[in-house]
């Protein structure tokens, strides 16, 4: 029987990561086109075509995959999503990507920086988002360009989604997925495919840009870990388990993923 499956998470992420492992595997295909973002569980128009406009729209190229995947980051912002997703799909599984929410907040920066949305240098636009947050324009993106330390409060956008999958949603860290190969089988077998499945590693670096960020200044660093500690703890508590940046001094390594 197919089942379908929703990626989310925080922008930069490493959700396009994660979508590639995906797609590898022979028994799950994503929705096509993969860019823009399909984002039809944002709507209540496109959500109540139904779901042979769904599958028509976005998996016509699938043949006997188990699973029909999209990836869709934004989902995880909007607290009505999951309803409009069950009253479509039923129960998909749910795939939440998370990150170091300091490192992710410097490549957002970046993000926003490449494609001429962000002019401030990195050390301006943080400090002054713990402040507030720049105003940004709806009819220009579908979700701000600026909400670098909003959108790493994980605890604060799992709440609809937990209570409406439960164990149909699980938790991913980009740091497990890059530095364990077990944690790939754990992904698979999530979702009910042959786990020991593994694809080429070397497809696709995790969220390259033509130039790396500058280093964050060390009291800023430790600023962004305090406003990002106490949302830290509460995803902690929520998912019973370590985070892979808490407590860890200078917050996720690296390795060339800001």
């Amino acid at each position: 029987m197919t089942r379908h499956l929703l990626v989310i998470g925080g922008q930069r992420c490493g959700s396009t990561y994660v979508a590639d492992l995906l797609e590898a595997h022979p028994q799950v295909t994503m929705a096509r086109p993969a860019r823009p973002e399909p984002k039809v569980f944002l709507s209540d128009e496109l959500a109540g075509r139904g779901i042979e406009w769904y599958r028509s729209t976005y998996f016509a190229h699938a043949t006997d995959e188990l699973v029909l995947g999209e990836k869709s980051t934004s989902y995880i912002e909007d607290p009505l999503a999951p309803a409009r997703a069950v009253a479509m799909l039923g129960t998909p599984h749910v795939l939440v990507m998370l990150r170091d929410p300091v490192a992710r907040a410097v490549s957002n920066w970046r993000f926003s920086t490449d494609h001429g949305l962000e002019t401030r240098p990195l050390e301006v636009a943080l400090g002054e988002s713990l402040e507030q947050e720049a105003v940004w324009d709806p009819a220009a993106t579908s979700v701000s360009p600026f909400a670098y330390l909003s959108r790493g409060r994980y605890a604060d956008y799992l709440g609809p989604w937990s209570e409406t999958f439960g164990d149909a949603m699980h938790v991913h860290f980009l740091a497990d997925l890059l530095g364990d190969d077990r944690a790939v089988g754990d992904l698979y077998a999530a979702l009910g495919v042959d786990a020991s499945f593994r694809p080429e590693r070397a497809a696709r670096p995790v969220n390259p840009s033509s130039a790396p960020a500058p280093d964050l200044p060390a009291d800023l660093h430790a600023r962004l870990e305090g406003y990002f500690a106490a949302s830290n703890q509460a995803l902690s508590a929520r998912l019973g388990r370590d985070l892979p940046w808490w407590n860890r001094p200078g917050g996720e390594p690296r390795n060339g993923l800001d």
